[in-house]
């Protein structure tokens, strides 16, 4: 419990969290990118 306390409240939590959120982002955009010249099929 107080490592999610640490998470959402420390600066390097937060900083954590934002990287974790733009891999997610950025895997997510890359993914539909693929996915859309793979249809395309180019």
């Amino acid at each position: 419990m107080d490592a999610l306390i640490d998470l959402f409240t420390s600066f390097s939590g937060l900083l954590s969290l934002g990287i974790i959120g733009f891999i997610l982002l950025m895997g997510g955009f890359i993914t539909r990118m693929a996915l859309r010249n793979m249809a395309e099929g180019k």
